[in-house]
């Protein structure tokens, strides 16, 4: 495949292994609490991380500035734990309406931070975008509390952020794989906090396992392996070589590919108005991507 478009393949595989991702650890947090599940999930991404480097001979540290490495506290830490905390108080549809906002922060966040521009066209696809993945998801019944929703949308906030600054920090490193494990690792120690201090305020029913099995643990770590290990890293590869504002469109797939992961492995049906949705995710964020083609280059 010619070079320029390896990057939207990555996007691709990033958006894919979201998704997917998403569905196996519907089976996972089951049997495991949401917190306890975070920590399963990003210890099993740091270890597959490591295996892949250790087997690749690739250097687990690089060059890359510490604040790079740091991001990870931002986005898994910090975004998790403010979206699971507005999940509380909002119905799962409105939570995902909301993050449908992120694309469009990190378009905004990028033009003022990195004087990235986007035509009055691309901004119009993204609102298609949007509607699309809109259809896909929604549910009757949307509501919730506006602290809810104030907490989903700083957990949203933090993802642009992230992304933003990674794509402005990672032009000085030489490697992608060893800012995902620096990344993960600072995310594995806040989400360790997070359970002991839930743990020494009581809530130890809210964070250990009433009963696990082999199925539920193995797929706390797949999800982990996909979600955390894969996802971040072809994310952040794209994100080397290609605007921020047009790499976020892709997160427009992650539900259809969610949706298409729930089909084939939980036998789930779609309406004629998400396949609809669908196709019209597809559609805006094939234009979004191949005008910049040619607007890809290593840094």
């Amino acid at each position: 495949m010619p070079s320029p478009r390896r990057p939207v393949l990555a996007l691709i595989l990033a958006a894919a292994s979201w998704g997917f991702g998403t569905v196996i650890s519907k089976r996972a947090v089951d049997e495991i609490p949401p917190l306890t599940l975070l920590v399963i999930q990003l210890a099993a991404s740091l270890v597959a991380i490591a295996l892949f480097m250790r087997l690749g001979r690739l250097p687990l540290r690089s060059s890359a500035s510490p604040h790079l490495r740091r991001l990870g506290l931002l986005n898994p830490g910090l975004a998790y734990a403010l979206s699971l905390l507005g999940l509380v108080q909002i119905t799962a549809s409105l939570s995902v309406l909301l993050w449908a906002a992120e694309p469009l922060l990190i378009l905004l966040l990028a033009s003022l931070f990195l004087h990235e521009r986007m035509g009055t066209t691309v901004i119009v696809l993204f609102l298609v975008a949007a509607a699309g993945m809109t259809l896909v998801l929604y549910e009757p019944g949307t509501g919730g509390e506006l602290l809810g929703v104030g907490l989903t949308l700083a957990g949203v906030a933090c993802c642009a952020v992230y992304t933003v600054a990674s794509r402005r920090w990672l032009a000085e490193s030489d490697a992608t794989a060893p800012v995902v494990i620096g990344q993960q690792a600072y995310a594995l120690g806040f989400a360790l906090v997070l359970v002991s201090g839930a743990s020494l305020l009581g809530g130890g029913g809210a964070i250990w396992p009433t009963g696990l099995s082999a199925a539920g643990l193995a797929s706390g770590v797949a999800s982990g392996v996909l979600y955390y290990g894969a996802a971040y890293g072809f994310y952040l590869t794209a994100l080397r070589q290609m605007p921020a504002s047009s790499a976020s469109a892709s997160f427009y797939l992650i539900p259809v590919f969610g949706v298409a992961g729930g089909v084939l492995a939980l036998g789930e049906h779609l309406s004629p108005a998400q396949w609809v949705g669908a196709a019209t995710v597809l559609t805006a964020v094939a234009a979004i991507l191949m005008p910049s083609w040619p607007l890809m280059r290593r840094p």
